[in-house]
């Protein structure tokens, strides 16, 4: 089958309304798992949408699987707002979120500038930051300013220098206190989601948890709120060794659009993902 043909029985469900940030949360308060995907085109989004996926993100991710760089740190600003611009074009429901791309939130007023961009010319939704610390007044600003923010932390991507490369966060009690409190923190700052990646399961069962706004977790155990892969690992088409976190729903299912779909129902249903993809 091709990457556009539609499965003969199909999972998905047919949504009458956009996915909002406030609809989130009430899916966190019911114990319904929210489903997350990377996109960084009107095609593969069109497939997310018609698979019943919940957000979709234009994460900086793209500079690795999209333009092969061996970090996200080369992404532009310029470059985040051309691939949602052709994301939301293939999206009439799910949440379209988007990564403020390496020091494009700096201060709050680079941020608010960036965040303009991203929802005025891009049609994101929604912003994700990655840290704390000084983000916190970022989130706070955005926040102030109706702009949904997403917080990252764990593993985040921007910081590869400073952690000597993609390393498992929380580990050692100390660090996994701190997580703790940056958790709250972001939260008390006003965001509105967080994400939580390579940390180890526990401790993401304890933030989740303890928080009031979803986690999505990416390597962060099955207990978070939901799970999001990057889709070309979830194809199994990114290049190198597969990441331990993540899973090839492409094999046995015959088409882009299954995969998608056994993926989102793998996430609904809490098999995926199992011990093996998470630390």
């Amino acid at each position: 089958m091709s990457a556009t043909s539609q499965p003969a029985s199909s999972n998905a469900t047919p949504r009458a309304k956009k996915i909002t940030a406030p609809y989130l949360r009430a899916l966190k308060a019911k114990g319904e798992k929210i489903v997350m995907l990377t996109a960084y085109d009107a095609a593969f989004a069109g497939q997310c949408e018609a698979a019943g996926v919940d957000v979709v993100l234009v994460g900086d991710s793209l500079g690795m699987v999209v333009q092969g760089h061996s970090s996200t740190l080369p992404v532009t600003l310029d470059e985040t707002v051309y691939h949602c611009k052709a994301v939301a074009r293939g999206l009439n429901c799910a949440l379209l979120l988007a990564d403020l791309p390496f020091m494009t939130f700096r201060d709050a007023d680079t941020a608010l500038r960036s965040s303009a961009r991203l929802l005025a010319e891009g049609g994101a939704a929604m912003v994700k930051v990655e840290g704390a610390d000084y983000v916190l007044d970022v989130i706070h600003a955005l926040e102030r300013h109706e702009v949904p923010v997403c917080a990252h932390l764990g593993l985040t991507p921007q910081s590869v220098h400073k952690f000597g490369g993609y390393r498992v966060q929380g580990r050692d009690e100390s660090a996994a206190e701190r997580l703790v409190r940056d958790a709250h923190a972001v939260q008390d700052a006003g965001a509105s989601m967080l994400v939580l990646e390579c940390v180890p399961a526990t401790l993401a069962k304890r933030i989740t948890g303890e928080l009031t706004i979803p986690t999505i977790g990416i390597g962060a155990g099955v207990d978070c709120d939901g799970q999001v892969l990057v889709i070309y690992d979830m194809l199994g088409i990114s290049p190198g060794k597969r990441v331990r976190f993540s899973k090839d729903f492409l094999v046995g299912t015959g088409s882009v659009r299954g995969a998608i779909e056994a993926y989102a129902q793998a996430v609904r249903s809490g098999a995926f993902p199992t011990a093996e993809h998470s630390f």
